[in-house]
């Protein structure tokens, strides 16, 4: 190898977006798809565990304690991602799996409201940079025309965590309703520790070594790589590499993300999930409660209903199977349209059911915005990991996601007085009007990423602002 190519980071980039299969071992995949498994468990459980908290005893203490989770998201994920992008992807993978089984195990041993409190803001701070960085992982890993579609293999493991989660949850505090909030908590630091295990053993992404110039580890993980890919794919031979000429940036994160051609994507990807969030979480974390506090359902009611919810979370599992055959053939930004419109469907179905006591439109309602709306969130993830350069990825990401989540946060705590204000159906159907807007934003303000190179879409068009 000439020094030329050596010192030349698309040289192993290139490599590796052109293999054929993916070029490390699957159980890297499901390892990280089993972490993410872990991570969206907790997202989901708590609503679950919620109504059964002896210490949580009013619907607007319920909405804060599930609102904290959200503000740890916003000041984790920025914090621990800016760490990905100066210290590698891999550390602070296995250091947020640690912090998660600290938050998870404080929440199932709190005693009082205070305590909870704590550990649920500790649980979000990991668990907003864990949405960060497996995605980033995935994406800078895989090969570039199949980029979606191994991501989307860790995704389906992450997506059991919502699909499957609640109906583990549900089945938890429904057959203990005094100690089960405790169990599912708990559940959740078990299997953080085995995250946290698995992804010890998982390398750096080749593009993170290049950006810090350790071409020597990068040549000895792309040249592994490249013979596992040559053995899956039975070829003679691989592709010769589409090499681009461009700069990596040695900039801040923060001061590269500032140029016009990465904040008008920042932006339009920051308002677009802080408007889906602003719904989202209302409708993954609160229908238990409004069922109770406002709907007036109690006994067994509330449980069919509680139990209903956590099936129509299997929705979310299948949705991110029925995404695979299309996430690298179809635009993106257009099938996000499709989601949001859908997931807002949904909603209000599942709130007209519920007002009129239909526990049959409740749960078609809950499973069509499960499996369209939910199931279908790595778009989002999708076009955060694409639109950003490698220096400033797991950055812009969090900005865009981790601080997006503000919008859940803020949608959980006035999500009631809106309910109370527009009706059942109305405060399930109408605050997703902004997030409905903001995906026609993103589709003219941000590029189609189907089958390109992360550096074809980001630093070789650095000179197109």
């Amino acid at each position: 190898m000439g020094e030329s190519l050596k010192s030349n980071p698309d040289w192993y980039l290139a490599r590796v977006d052109r293999l054929p299969t993916w070029g490390l071992s699957y159980a890297i995949i499901w390892a990280l798809g089993f972490s993410f498994f872990i991570t969206l468990y907790d997202v989901i459980n708590v609503g679950f565990a919620l109504p059964y908290i002896p210490f949580v005893v009013s619907a607007s203490q319920a909405s804060l304690i599930a609102s904290l989770g959200l503000f740890g998201y916003v000041v984790g994920a920025p914090i621990f991602s800016y760490m990905a992008d100066v210290i590698g992807r891999r550390p602070t993978l296995v250091f947020t799996a640690l912090l998660t089984a600290i938050g998870s195990f404080g929440d199932a041993f709190s005693v009082n409201y205070p305590m909870l409190a704590i550990f649920r803001f500790l649980t979000g701070m990991a668990i907003g940079a864990d949405l960060v960085l497996v995605m980033t992982y995935m994406a800078e890993t895989a090969p570039a025309s199949k980029r979606g579609r191994y991501t989307n293999l860790a995704f389906i493991g992450g997506w059991a965590g919502i699909g499957i989660g609640p109906f583990i949850a549900a089945l938890i505090v429904t057959s203990n309703t005094v100690i089960g909030w405790r169990i599912v908590f708990a559940v959740g630091g078990i299997l953080a520790v085995l995250a946290l295990a698995i992804r010890y053993y998982a390398p750096e992404t080749v593009r993170f070594l290049v950006s810090k110039s350790k071409f020597d580890d990068a040549e000895r993980l792309v040249g592994r790589m490249e013979e596992v890919s040559l053995r899956r794919s039975g070829l003679a031979s691989l592709p010769e590499p589409d090499m681009r000429s461009y700069r990596i940036p040695k900039q801040n994160p923060f001061k590269i993300l500032v140029k016009p051609k990465y904040l008008k994507r920042l932006l339009a990807l920051f308002f677009l999930l802080f408007f889906v969030y602003f719904m989202d979480y209302p409708f993954l974390v609160i229908p238990e409660t409004w069922a109770k506090d406002v709907l007036g359902y109690s006994g067994s009611m509330l449980s069919q209903v509680v139990f209903l919810f956590g099936v129509a979370g299997v929705g979310a599992f299948l949705g991110s199977i029925l995404l695979r055959p299309f996430i690298d053939r179809y635009d993106r930004r257009k099938m996000t349209i499709v989601s949001v419109v859908v997931y807002t469907l949904g909603t209000g179905i599942m709130g007209y059911g519920g007002a009129v006591k239909s526990l049959a439109l409740f749960f078609v309602g809950a499973f069509l915005a499960e499996l369209i709306g939910v199931g279908w969130y790595q778009l989002y993830y999708q076009m955060c990991t694409d639109n950003f350069p490698t220096a400033a990825r797991a950055t812009g990401y969090a900005i865009a996601d981790g601080v997006g989540h503000l919008g859940g946060a803020i949608g959980l705590l006035v999500i009631f007085p809106i309910i109370y204000a527009l009706g059942n159906v109305g405060g399930w159907v109408i605050p997703w009007i902004p997030a409905i807007a903001m995906t026609l934003v993103v589709l003219a303000l941000t590029p189609n990423t189907v089958g390109k190179r992360l550096e074809e879409i980001n630093e070789a068009t650095d000179a197109v602002q």
